[in-house]
């Protein structure tokens, strides 16, 4: 099972409680620890988390920073918790409008947690869907013909996954809004949506749980009829 999070709200829960929006932020950060670790009992293989989008660029240099340096932070003090956890980590999205550092930091937690395989977590950072897109079909425009699955492969290696990714099964966003925002469109043709008003610093376990057994109660039928 492939969960995908739009990781929301956390600005709008700092402001609500007068504070500083990166007090949200570093309060959704801690989020990711719980959500990590429950899902693989839930049935979850593989973790798609929306950190950073390539259109958030567009925020203020000091939130933007802000942002940057947690990201740090976070691959410090987690990789080894990751590892003995058998988590698997990959960052997904263009990596060179990231810093020197940062960019060596990802490529060493990428390594040190690469035999984990009780749960693939993927971290979005600087993430453009609708790029990888473009990305695939300009270089599949040159070929004299091309598949499904190669095409699947240009988009996965225009953002810097693997090609064996599996399709998103569920696509959750916190915070009240109902959009997609230009993450994993065409691994999203089929995934079932679940919304919900909890900001991100504030979901958890319990409401991954509560997702994930709306999930389960729905019939998908990939366009067929119901058996």
């Amino acid at each position: 099972m492939h969960v995908a999070i739009v990781m929301d709200g956390n600005g709008r829960w700092a402001t609500r409680r007068g504070r500083p929006r990166v007090a949200g932020h570093e309060r959704g950060a801690t989020r990711i620890r719980h959500v990590v670790e429950a899902s693989p009992a839930l049935g979850i293989r593989v973790l798609t988390l929306y950190a950073f989008s390539a259109d958030n660029w567009r925020r203020p240099s000091t939130e933007v920073e802000a942002l940057m340096a947690l990201f740090d932070r976070y691959l410090c003090t987690e990789a080894d918790r990751l590892q003995r956890a058998g988590v698997r980590l990959s960052v997904i999205g263009r990596r060179d409008r990231l810093s020197a550092t940062l960019r060596t930091r990802v490529a060493d937690v990428e390594r040190q947690t690469a035999a984990g395989s009780r749960l693939w977590l993927r971290l979005a950072i600087d993430y453009s869907s609708r790029e990888a897109l473009r990305q695939a079909a300009a270089a599949a425009w040159s070929l004299p013909e091309w598949s499904a699955k190669s095409f699947e492969c240009r988009i996965a290696s225009g953002c810097g996954a693997p090609s064996d990714t599996p399709d998103v099964d569920l696509l959750i966003r916190t915070g009240g809004e109902q959009r997609l925002s230009d993450f994993l469109l065409w691994e999203c043709a089929y995934a079932e949506f679940w919304f919900t008003p909890v900001a991100w610093p504030d979901f958890g376990a319990e409401q991954l749980e509560e997702s994930v057994g709306a999930f389960r109660a729905r019939g998908r039928r990939f366009g067929a009829l119901p058996a």
